[in-house]
């Protein structure tokens, strides 16, 4: 067997794609947040080529049917669907799960909310934790019959979040990922990192919990201009932090970007790169593992416990195997 390519910075989410065609055809994948201009879009986009189906999962009927619309029109072969879900909405997570009758042999959160001032999700948690973390928790849980279905002796069915190096603002407070949090305790800057410091310690423990059945990521995709900096509210704020300039457009002076192409190919390895199976729960960064990045709130055993705890606690089913 010819020896695998060391990826990079630079590395595209089609290149990986090229490299692990044998290891997608045939497999079922479930991406959540498939706007065009997004990176789950283009993470669909790419293993829409290979794969047996790709459900792309998203809370806007319209966003999805052009982002079906627009792949389909460059691989007519592709077996794409779409799928409504709210990640904010415990009700509607809970119908989209029951609509996915299929073996999944990959689930990819790359879903996140915006970002602003304090707004609760219907099910009143605060917004960043309902839509990056319990939300997806709830999925995952919800799915792992279908995960589990696509085990065989030689495949482990993956679970990949979309985390960034943006945890390092933020541990988990625990007060905040319940019901009615109190609002001082909201930060507007480490919200995000706080859902995204859950991200990691939740693939870490599914994959500790799972022993060997389901093999879980997570990762930061780069510094990636998306549709997601449109939003007045993250635009703002990643003015402030200098993400973006003064003219809303990237701070390449500042940062190093990556394009949509750049910034997916993570998330494509994640799934797919068979040299991860001996690495469970690892973080990843430029497509390989980089543990080392990881800031060590996001490594405490002790707290990815008590958030799995916790957050089985505020959905209100318990996610054993």
């Amino acid at each position: 067997m010819p020896s695998l390519p060391t990826f990079t910075f630079t590395t595209t989410a089609g290149e990986v794609a090229s490299v692990f065609t044998d290891q997608i055809r045939g497999k079922n994948v479930f991406v959540t947040g498939p706007t065009i201009n997004g990176l789950g879009y283009e993470t669909a986009r790419v293993l829409s080529q290979h794969a047996n189906l790709v459900i792309i999962a998203g809370y806007n009927l319209e966003r999805l049917k052009l982002a079906e619309s627009a792949v389909k029109s460059e691989f007519p072969a592709a077996n794409i669907r779409p799928l409504v879900l709210d990640l904010a909405s415990f009700a509607s997570i809970r119908a989209a799960a029951a609509q996915v009758t299929e073996p999944l042999h990959v689930l990819i959160h790359n879903a996140a909310a915006p970002g602003g001032d304090l707004r609760l999700s219907e099910d009143h948690f605060e917004m960043h934790l309902a839509v990056d973390h319990i939300g997806p928790f709830l999925l995952t849980k919800l799915l792992a019959p279908n995960l589990l279905a696509a085990e065989t002796a030689t495949y482990t069915p993956r679970v990949v979040f979309v985390s960034s190096i943006a945890h390092a603002q933020a541990g988990v407070d625990l007060a905040m990922v319940t019901p009615h949090p109190d609002p001082a305790r909201y930060h507007v800057y480490g919200a995000y990192g706080q859902a995204k410091t859950a991200n990691i310690l939740t693939a870490r423990e599914l994959s500790r919990r799972a022993m060997g059945r389901i093999n879980a990521y997570s990762l930061h995709p780069g510094t990636v201009f998306t549709n997601a900096q449109l939003r007045e509210a993250v635009k703002e704020h990643m003015m402030i932090l200098g993400i973006l300039g003064t003219d809303g457009l990237p701070n390449k002076e500042k940062f190093e970007w990556k394009t949509l192409a750049q910034g997916a190919a993570t998330t494509v390895a994640a799934a797919f790169d068979t040299r991860l199976d001996d690495t469970p729960g690892a973080y990843l960064v430029d497509c390989v593992v980089a543990d080392d990045h990881l800031s060590l709130h996001a490594t405490d055993p002790a707290m990815a416990e008590k958030l799995w705890a916790l957050t089985e606690e505020v959905i209100g089913e318990r996610f054993v195997f």
